[in-house]
């Protein structure tokens, strides 16, 4: 039925956008949550999802900060806790922060962008 797979198309639609629009900033969030501290990988799943907009798992950090280790935009140190066992914590190296610094400037000039176009037309 064409209608049915065409309702469920748009139905998914938002979900999906969401999904890959966190997808395309999530590894630059993080990178902007280390930029004045160090911060373990659960205080990242935590800060995130008290965003309420970029909620993911220590199944999806986990792997993304091991991905910026190997790239060189991050590195570790182990501290111990108070709480419970040592900690790995992450900071940003200065790749990282040339990283972040080049992703700031194009974000504000790709967002000011979608923001005119999504923004009812006058006249376009």
């Amino acid at each position: 039925m064409v209608t049915g797979t065409l309702f469920r198309m748009v139905a998914a639609g938002p979900f999906k956008a969401v999904s890959q629009m966190r997808r395309g900033v999530l590894e630059y969030c993080v990178l902007a949550l280390l930029r004045d501290s160090p911060r373990y990988g659960v205080e990242l799943v935590q800060t995130l999802g008290a965003s309420g907009a970029l909620t993911t798992s220590e199944g999806t950090i986990y792997p993304l900060l091991s991905r910026l280790r190997r790239d060189g935009l991050v590195e570790t140190t182990w501290q111990e806790s108070a709480t419970g066992p040592p900690r790995r914590y992450y900071s940003l190296t200065r790749a990282g922060h040339r990283s972040l610094a080049e992703f700031t400037a194009e974000w504000t000039r790709f967002r000011d962008a979608v923001e005119g176009f999504l923004a009812p037309s006058e006249g376009r």
